[in-house]
């Protein structure tokens, strides 16, 4: 199976200084820091997984606690910034468990070769994070709830035991509620009085229905329901006075989960390539009876035959919906090879191997054509314009998300000696889920909204050479690591 895992050379970077005539350099020191018309005194964070520090497909605790608003907390603790506590995991296996039941999966971990379950690396593991046993208490800085859409944050009862079963709670939020158990995320963050917050929602609201395939199980937010959740969210963050920073919500197609997978990644033989050509004749025959009674044109037919060829890069056959339904007339299904403009999520990697794709038609859960992409960069636009909109209006910080992950997928970004990418495994800004930054990737994020804050308030964390150094920040972590 090919694999798009791109392994990076490291390379020296020469630096060079012009010299005075007495071959001194005086450098001039950098200016004291300043918080200009911020107040940095109580910071809460409001979001979802990317606020929480979720990572490598599991929340666990070494990554929470090099999730993005934990580094800024350390940075606003320069400039008259209080605690921040987070609702920490027990450990760093990831799995969460409700009455000793795992209910959420354990880490990822690099195995060689690619993503593996942390359990088939070290063998049995036994996570200690017990919904039931061991919650946290609050109230916590880190409001940031995996799995949240923008509506969520304002529901109440999300954060309810008694609801988990029935699917209107969620897990995460279920260990942070604590005697107020109806309460909503929106509800406890306010309850601190925050004088900043960064708030960064609505991934999900598009991210769902990608991570399912476009297949109708998890749907877009429609516009009116994330707009008028987002006006709340804003206009009720800010009631106080607090100032903030908010951010947008990134192209799905700038994400390894939606990358990796090429559109052709099967090898074959002479001999497999020959039987697989045998089991579609009786398919690309019936295209062409298809063609004489005028059912489809000769484009389509083209588009829909499948043939397959001794070599290394054959294309992947799926289902696609958006071809002419043909069952009802002449009983043929609608199959099509894979092109380079399709997404396959990260999932089905190791299922490739064992025919999917090939004996097996690719459902549509398990890739993005491009019209489920047209449809998820068309919502993604709309929301993006709503939180521009909304922060201009509030006047608060903006961080530009979106164009990020879009550097980093296109050549990477540099801070430092440093240049990150979006390939998974090598790239160093995503873990091994595909979707999730490293702590080295959160590092990067926490430097570009401190940048946004000193444009919008006038602090200088970026002149006073207080953006923190990504090096320190790791991209991927031990199996070993408890």
């Amino acid at each position: 199976m090919k694999t798009k895992y791109i392994w990076l050379l490291a390379g020296l970077i020469g630096f060079t200084a012009c010299q005075n005539d007495d071959d001194s350099i005086t450098a001039s020191p950098a200016p004291a820091l300043t918080v200009g018309t911020a107040d940095f005194s109580n910071f809460v964070s409001v979001g979802n997984s990317l606020t929480a520090g979720f990572a490598d497909g599991a929340l666990y605790k070494v990554a929470q606690e090099n999730s993005i608003p934990s580094i800024m907390a350390q940075q606003f603790a320069l400039a008259g910034g209080g605690s921040f506590t987070q609702p920490l995991m027990n450990d760093n296996t990831g799995g969460l468990l409700l009455g000793g039941t795992q209910i959420t999966p354990n880490r990822f971990v690099f195995n060689g070769s690619g993503p593996a379950p942390l359990e088939t690396v070290i063998g049995p593991v036994s996570p200690t994070t017990d919904l039931l046993v061991n919650n946290p208490t609050g109230p916590f800085n880190n409001m940031g709830v995996p799995g949240a859409k923008s509506f969520h944050l304002l529901a109440p009862g999300y954060g309810n035991l008694g609801n988990l079963s029935a699917g209107l709670a969620n897990p995460y939020f279920v260990r942070m509620t604590g005697t107020t158990p109806d309460a909503s995320v929106l509800q406890m963050a306010m309850a601190q009085t925050p004088s900043f917050f960064s708030l960064w929602i609505g991934n999900n609201d598009v991210l769902g229905y990608a991570l399912s395939g476009g297949d109708g199980s998890d749907p877009i937010s429609p516009s009116a329901m994330f707009d008028g959740a987002y006006a709340a969210l804003v206009g009720t963050l800010t009631n106080g006075g607090a100032k903030g920073v908010v951010a947008n919500i990134p192209y799905v197609t700038t994400i390894p989960h939606f990358t990796t997978v090429p559109h052709n990644p099967v090898p074959l033989n002479i001999a497999n390539a020959n039987a697989l050509n045998q089991a579609y004749a009786q398919y690309n025959g019936g295209l062409l009876l298809a063609a004489q009674n005028n059912l489809i044109d000769a484009e389509e037919v083209a588009k829909r035959t499948i043939v397959f060829s001794e070599g290394e890069e054959n294309a992947m056959v799926l289902i696609d919906e958006n071809l002419t339904d043909l069952s009802m007339s002449i009983g043929l299904p609608s199959y099509r090879q894979a092109t380079q403009d399709d997404l396959f999520v990260l999932t089905l990697s190791p299922l490739i191997p064992q025919g999917y794709g090939t004996q097996i038609q690719l459902e549509d859960k398990w890739v993005l054509t491009p019209e489920e992409q047209l449809e998820i960069k068309t919502a993604t636009d709309a929301f993006n314009a709503t939180i521009q909109s909304t922060a201009t209006s509030a006047g608060l910080a903006f961080f530009d998300a979106n164009s990020l992950m879009q550097q980093l997928a296109n050549g990477g970004v540099a801070s430092g000696s440093y240049i990150l990418t979006s390939d998974l495994v090598t790239g160093g800004g995503f873990s091994l889920d595909g979707v999730h930054p490293t702590s080295r990737g959160h590092a990067l994020m926490a430097n570009e909204m401190l940048k946004a804050i000193d444009v919008a308030y006038g602090s200088n964390f970026e002149a006073s050479e207080n953006l923190v150094d990504i090096s320190n920040y790791n991209t991927n972590y031990s199996p070993l690591l408890q």
